[in-house]
């Protein structure tokens, strides 16, 4: 009872600043998509045969290139339930443009790093030939909206580092073709290769922007649109960057209330804090994920009432409720139950609060951006 008090208490204050509407708006964001993380469930078996203790991080025991069924099956469930408006819940799928070419960094003996655009990657795993045209069929319908996550879930530098310096996990886990493995269950001595945008030295610093740029341009070839908002891997991303966002046309920053940013003259990182409506100096607004459906990571919660709670506590302080959860949760390729069983309460979720609030609007994070932008209470 004290703990649901607490739980209670926390999500009114992080509800307390920030823009207000008296719209029951529902943004659901969710993060990871076209990112290598576990190939299948033969290389999950050989990294622990190995002693790498893939068991003890969902994102590498569950998480995977998004297959055609899993596209499928995330469709048919959005698809079955519509707003005040008649619009279906809407993703918006932050997703990376690229992966490692790890045919062509090997060929370079490790000394220089190369990419591949992430509809190549699906070409090559075995269920994902027509995930793409999936992608496309998704945006037409209205339930699936790109945007932008980075060129790649992957800080290169750290990563080109490790392998030149031939660090045996990170030169396994290279072999059967991923680079994803979490800082929490490695042995090795190192800082994490997902934060993208963090880095260690002036010069890694001095590539970021370029990153960024490159990985914006690939999103406007591929979707034929810019991407308007942004969130950085594991909310991580130096404050210097926002200019060149701004730029290149994004105009809304996702993220937690919290963002790790590295700076570029200390080496340390501040943590600067945010709230849903608040604009830096580029005029940029910034939204701030206050709601949280991931049942992947949180198996012994009941996922369902507590986003539910945390919906209520956002309309109560007259606030849109913004939902994050990641690729993982809707993924089935290694584990079928574990998209089967998170999809069943998905749709739980959706219809609770339909239920509840059938006045409530879906839209994406560029859409709630807009409203807040043009002052639309």
């Amino acid at each position: 009872m004290i703990e649901t008090f607490i739980k209670g208490k926390y999500s009114d204050l992080r509800n307390l600043r920030g823009w207000k509407t008296r719209r029951r708006i529902i943004v659901l964001e969710s993060d990871d998509w076209g990112s290598i993380r576990m190939p299948d469930r033969a290389t999950y078996n050989i990294l622990l045969s190995k002693g790498v203790r893939v068991d003890k991080c969902p994102f590498m025991r569950i998480d995977s290139l998004e297959s055609e069924e899993d596209l499928s099956a995330l469709f048919d469930v959005l698809n079955k339930f519509r707003d005040i408006n008649g619009n279906p819940p809407v993703i918006t799928a932050n997703c990376v443009m690229a992966n490692p070419d790890f045919e062509k960094i090997r060929d370079s003996g490790y000394s220089g790093y190369y990419y591949e655009l992430f509809t190549d990657t699906l070409q090559k795993y075995p269920g994902r030939s027509h995930s793409f045209d999936l992608w496309k069929e998704g945006i037409e319908k209205e339930l699936f909206f790109p945007q932008f996550h980075g060129r790649e879930h992957l800080n290169i530098e750290r990563w080109m580092k490790a392998l030149r310096a031939n660090l045996q996990e990170t030169r396994l886990a290279f072999d059967l073709k991923l680079f994803g493995i979490s800082k929490a269950i490695t042995t090795e001595n190192r800082e994490s290769y997902l934060e993208a945008y963090s880095f260690d030295t002036i010069e890694d610093f001095n590539k970021i922007n370029s990153i960024i740029i490159d990985g914006l341009g690939l999103f406007r070839n591929t979707f034929g649109f810019t991407s308007e908002s942004f969130i950085a891997p594991n909310y991580v991303w130096p404050a210097i960057v926002e200019e060149n966002l701004a730029n290149e046309g994004v105009r809304y920053i996702q993220g937690q209330r919290i963002q790790f940013s590295p700076d570029p003259k200390t080496g340390n990182v501040k943590k600067l804090p945010h709230y849903t409506g608040q604009r830096n100096r580029f005029a940029q607004i910034y939204t701030v994920r206050n709601c949280v459906f991931e049942p992947s990571l949180n198996e012994t919660t009941d996922c369902v009432d507590e986003c539910l709670s945390q919906v209520s506590s956002a309309f109560r302080w007259r606030k849109p409720a913004i939902i994050t959860s990641h690729r993982l949760n809707f993924i089935g390729a290694i584990e079928p139950s574990n998209r089967d069983r998170n999809l069943k309460s998905f749709g739980a979720l959706l219809n609770k609060i339909l239920l509840k609030w059938p006045d409530v609007e879906f839209m994406t994070t560029p859409v709630l951006g807009e409203q807040i932008d043009l002052r639309k209470f």
